[in-house]
């Protein structure tokens, strides 16, 4: 009868397909729920509309609406259009909800050398909340601030002059008015007053959060939800929050999307682009959430950010976060956000002080969420109690004579009589490090490689990129560890490549256990699963070696009296599992113990046999109990003789512990990483870095099939080699830009008003936006100047310029007197106090709302007519300022700004006034037009700075 095999054994069918399936399996469903967004339902909660979401989301992107244009005011009038609408359906009156046409809140900031002067029209709508009794502006009826606390919903609806703002930030818009409809039913009537923000101008400077800083009103909220977006598409992650309270209303989420990874990249500076969040939290005070769209990047601030790409599924898919986040934050009465109900004499609202969080989803439904003190906890238990653990249970396997880690040999009797018998301990000890380090070394080369070769391979092709690095890492360490099993089989190598998969996670988990307590860093979770299945995996694996039988009773198999009594069995079967020889006289020896330094070459090995001892055959030895304890003859392959007791199928335990949990932990940071980083680069950002997170990241997801490589074929291993080489020449060799990942060319025109001077310039990848600019027309046959951005964040691209064609932003007029086109744009005047170090400049565009006035050295204080002083912002910098930006909410009109500058200096600082103009719609900038129109289909135009076009004059003061 044929002897029943056990399917889940240690041997390769089993791990192959166990190891295969779960990879394939768990990555294709990371992929899919990365890439792809929950349908939106067939039924939504009443007072929620889809339907009309997305007609009002076509209907605000039609055209560009930055807040310098004309649609912009469009965009405002119909969203104030609909909000009264929703209020009138409801029968509503302004005791429940208030409706602010906020044309009043100016702004005064500084930032570095920069001041801005802003004038606000934000479109505020409150809530009273059920439980709320005060008044909405409970600090002008008072004097103190709102003691519980509302809860601020905000998103800005200015697009940027070159996007249509579908994504950014149109489908927050469209989210707050389904808000809006949704808190104004009876039955969803909340308990806190919510304060529904839609800000004008967030793109340009947060100049609408600011200015909304400015309104009695925003003293009411405690806490906040910022919706924003910054792709194009796809799911709203969870960006950033402020503390565990604030995100908790978050886990109730249908579809939660994010991990805390991404906002330790905002607090520790890695991501340069901020939200509206940073004035809430940091200047307001409030305590809140940052939910945004996030991918693919090369279409933010593009033309391609528009309703044909983005779809009713994200739609719903931001709403119903807002919905729950919404909900939870003004259901909750508790006092966990008042603080004690004071403002600060800076008038940041007093919201209380949360706790540090950790997050993440998993799969996309659900959410973990606790507290980083927590993780500290854990992570000192863990450091602390694994390697206790270990240590005790290598005690007991020592008292029970069963310890064969590191065991070198044992004698029969002694030393004196007896030639040992080698246990072969050490077999197996340094073959995963140095596998390691091979394939490690191998994919960090290939980031080189790329580098070298095609760095903005990345921008279109990142999944080529992992594909190359996966493959290569797990073909290399299977090569050696299956290379070094074969030629010395051993049962412990599973065991020892736990050991050091144990070693390297602990320093991890040190380290981030460390920006855990001193910096508060909490993107290291993981870290602390990834060392748990490993401590775990190695636990069973000690475990396992209680199984075995004890040193003592395996070496009494190789005593003479007992082979004497069996020489027909010695003879016809070998008693280890390593292969044996015989000596002249036919005996069988033991060779030399082998370890990982012995030559690979050394032919004939003998091992464990031990025959020849000088005892007596009738002496009694004292070891028959022994022998029905080993079983050497099972032994796999090869491998010690007395491993053929140990379990077979504990290693499916062990796979099951390391692979799943990790894979999904450090796959959705991969993931995450990816979508942040991969098209970083058209912008500045270093491609090395990207390729060596890429690397860093492949090891941690292939690590854990380490203990169980050396049981794989050839098979798999072949395959992923065959794919690591056609991903590597496709990344070397491909164009790195397509139709749908394009890239992002920066466009301005500069006009000088005084000479006539016109450079239309184009800024980015320096090898590639030559190639572009070759295919404009007005830029043949000139000669084409670059030159290094003004702008820092561009510095590492490059600017191109050329004489390019004739903006008409300011339309023309019947006659001009003794004036030239170009002359009309701007008019300036400077009045000039000689004795105070002082002068009012007076600014007036054509046709624009936004100047500026630029100096060549700061100025030490400035003052703007109709501004406001605001103890929570300087007028100036700690240095003064070299630049003043300026915004009306009306068009054509001046600005009287008086500036200061210090006693030591008896001249002003010269400089230059310049206006800016940002509508691209009705044709007014035929070079913007043009450049949109030749573009090769690889490539995007964008915005280089606020407007699209700058006309400048040089300032003169008069006469000394």
């Amino acid at each position: 009868m044929a002897q029943w095999k056990n399917p889940l054994a240690f041997r390769p069918l089993p791990v192959i397909l166990v190891t295969t399936v779960t990879y394939v399996s768990l990555f294709a469903a990371l992929l899919t729920i990365h890439l792809t967004v929950p349908p939106y339902p067939s039924s939504t909660p009443a007072g929620t509309n889809l339907t009309q979401a997305w007609a009002d989301l076509q209907k605000i992107t039609r055209r560009f609406h930055p807040y310098n244009s004309r649609a912009n005011d469009h965009v405002r009038d119909y969203l104030l259009s609909r909000i009264h609408s929703i209020v009138a359906s409801k029968h509503l009156d302004s005791d429940n909800v208030e409706i602010i046409d906020d044309n009043i809140s100016n702004a005064t900031f500084s930032s570095r050398n920069t001041t801005v002067y802003f004038e606000g029209n934000n479109i505020i709508v409150a809530i009273r909340g059920s439980e709320d009794k005060e008044p909405f502006y409970p600090a002008a009826h008072t004097g103190r601030a709102a003691t519980n606390g509302g809860v601020l919903v905000n998103a800005h609806y200015d697009s940027v002059s070159t996007g249509y703002g579908a994504t950014d930030d149109g489908v927050g818009v469209v989210s707050v008015l389904q808000l809006l409809s949704y808190f104004t039913e009876p039955q969803n009537w909340p308990k806190r007053t919510i304060i529904l923000l839609l800000n004008n101008g967030e793109e340009d400077f947060l100049n609408g959060a600011k200015a909304f800083m400015r309104h009695p009103i925003s003293q009411v909220p405690h806490t906040f939800l910022n919706l924003e977006g910054a792709g194009a598409g796809g799911r709203a992650t969870l960006f950033r929050s402020t503390d565990e309270e604030v995100t908790r209303p978050y886990q109730k989420s249908a579809n939660p999307f994010g991990t805390v990874i991404s906002a330790d990249g905002f607090k520790r500076g890695l991501i340069a682009s901020q939200t509206d969040y940073v004035v809430f939290n940091g200047e307001l005070g409030l305590r809140g959430l940052d939910v945004a769209f996030m991918e693919p990047r090369a279409r933010y601030h593009t033309i391609e950010d528009s309703t044909r790409e983005t779809s009713l599924n994200s739609v719903w898919h931001m709403l119903s976060a807002a919905i729950a986040t919404t909900r939870g934050l003004a259901s909750d009465m508790s006092n966990a956000f008042s603080g004690n109900g004071e403002s600060s004499p800076e008038g940041r609202v007093d919201a209380g002080k949360g706790t540090e969080a950790v997050w993440f989803d998993i799969f996309g439904k659900a959410f973990v969420l606790f507290r980083l003190h927590t993780l500290f906890a854990l992570n000192v238990t863990l450091l602390v109690v694994a390697p206790i653990a270990l240590i005790t249970l290598t005690i007991a396997l020592s008292r029970a004579d069963k310890n064969y880690l590191f065991a070198r040999k044992r004698y029969i009797h002694s030393s004196d009589d007896d030639e040992p018998v080698y246990l072969y301990g050490w077999r197996g000890v340094f073959r995963f490090p140095f596998a390691f380090v091979a394939a490690t070394a191998l994919v960090v080369g290939l980031a080189y490689l790329i580098v070298r070769a095609n760095p903005y391979i990345v921008h279109s092709s990142p999944y080529a990129v992992w594909s190359m690095m996966l493959s290569a890492w797990f073909f290399v360490a299977w090569f050696l560890l299956r290379g070094a099993s074969a030629m010395r089989p051993s049962a412990l190598q599973r065991m020892y490549t736990l050991m050091w998969l144990f070693v390297g996670s602990y320093a991890l988990l040190i380290y981030v256990t460390v920006l855990a307590n001193d910096y508060q860093v909490a993107g290291g979770y993981f870290i602390m699963f990834y060392f748990a299945a490993v401590f775990f995996a190695l636990l069973i694996s000690y475990l396992e070696l209680f199984f075995v039988p004890t040193k003592a009773a395996y070496v009494a198999h190789f005593d003479t009296e007992s082979t004497t009594r069996r020489t027909s069995e010695a003879y016809s079967r070998p008693l280890t599992g390593t292969t044996s020889g015989t000596r002249s006289d036919d005996r069988p020896v033991q060779d030399e113990e082998a370890t990982e330094t012995t030559s690979l070459l050394r032919g004939n090995q003998r091992s464990f046999a031990r025959y020849g001892s000088r005892h007596s055959i009738d002496e009694p030895t004292g070891r028959e109990d022994y022998h029905g304890e080993v079983d050497i003859a099972n032994a796999y392959h090869n491998e010690q003789g007395w491993s053929a007791r140990m379990p077979s199928s504990l290693w499916v335990i062990q796979f099951l512990l390391l692979v799943p949990i990790n894979v999904i932990l450090v796959g959705q940071v991969a993931l995450l990483l990816t979508s942040a980083l991969y098209q970083t680069p058209q912008d500045g950002a270093s491609s090395l870095f990207i390729y060596i997170a890429f690397a860093a990241l492949t090891i941690l997801l292939l690590a854990p099939t380490g203990p169980f490589l050396h049981r794989f074929t050839y098979h798999v291993p072949t395959f992923l080699l065959l794919v690591c080489v056609g991903t590597m020449i496709y990344n070397l060799v491909a164009f790195p830009f397509s139709r749908d990942h394009r890239l992002k060319v920066y466009f301005i025109q500069q006009v000088d008003l005084d000479t006539g001077d016109n450079v239309v310039s184009l800024t980015g990848l320096e090898k590639y936006v030559q190639k572009v600019i070759r295919e404009i027309p007005s830029a043949q046959g000139q000669q084409i100047n670059c030159t290094t951005p003004e702008v820092a964040s561009r510095a590492k691209l490059i600017k191109c310029g050329w004489r390019g064609l004739s903006a008409r932003v300011v339309p023309k007029m019947a006659t001009y007197s003794n004036r030239t086109y170009l002359d009309t744009w701007l008019d300036y005047d400077v009045s000039r106090n000689k004795e105070a170090n002082e002068a009012t400049i007076r600014v007036v565009g054509q046709n624009t709302r936004a100047c500026r006035i630029l100096f060549d050295s700061p100025i030490a204080d400035l003052r703007v007519e109709g501004g406001v002083s605001d103890p929570r912002f300087n007028a100036t910098g700690d240095h003064g300022s070299s630049e003043i930006r300026l915004w009306h909410r009306e068009w054509s009109q001046p600005w009287n700004v008086s500036v200061a500058w210090d006693r030591g200096e008896h001249s002003p600082p010269s400089g230059r006034v310049v206006c800016i103009w940002s509508d691209a719609n009705a044709g007014a900038i035929p070079a913007f037009d043009e450049v949109q129109h030749y573009l090769p289909s690889w490539s995007v135009a964008t915005k280089y700075s606020d407007g699209l076009v700058e006309g400048s004059k040089r300032i003169n003061y008069g006469a000394d």
